[in-house]
């Protein structure tokens, strides 16, 4: 006979397949600011944040507890990694998927990089609160990803928000 209270107790593991994740499956069109107005790394933050707005990815109302996130997280240390890129991300109870967008700055903006430079693509993520895993993976995939000198030259090149998905869509990985 077995212990039902042993059953209940122990926790189950259900693998399921690993997606990966890609700009590619994270993006719309409509989340891609191919030309940010912004010139400073909290009104790029700001703007971005709007676009999750916008798009209907965070609520009206959670905005400011969202973009509190955000900026508790970035006044820990920049999240301008380089290269002209910077992942601003946090973690928050009022998003249940990853939510993303994508801003590109054909002038620079100035982000307190790590290497000191301007920033000309930023990409804001969101992950639900207690996925510490899925955040971690979706970091160093986007980190990865803009690392490679020729996609960061595809986007600069990349005429509109449709080009730019383009780019993300032709040049990410496979599952």
């Amino acid at each position: 006979m077995v212990d039902k209270s042993l059953l209940s107790s122990r926790r189950r593991f259900v693998a399921f397949p690993l997606e990966i994740m890609t700009l590619a499956n994270l993006l719309s069109a409509n989340q891609i600011v191919p030309q940010m107005k912004a010139t400073a790394r909290w009104e790029a933050i700001g703007e971005l944040v709007d676009v999750l707005v916008s798009t209907g990815k965070i609520r009206p109302d959670e905005r400011e507890l969202v973009w509190e996130s955000i900026k508790q997280r970035e006044q820990t240390m920049s999240t301008g990694i380089g290269f002209g890129i910077a992942i601003p991300h946090a973690s928050s109870e009022k998003v249940h998927e990853v939510v993303a967008a994508f801003g590109r700055s054909t002038t620079g903006i100035e982000f307190d990089s790590l290497d000191g430079q301007p920033v000309f693509f930023i990409v804001l993520f969101v992950v639900p609160k207690d996925q510490f895993q899925t955040h971690l993976r979706t970091l160093a995939a986007i980190a990865k990803f803009l690392n490679d000198k020729s996609v960061r030259d595809e986007l600069a090149k990349a005429q509109d928000a449709t080009q730019i998905l383009h780019v993300f869509e032709a040049r990410s990985p496979r599952n």
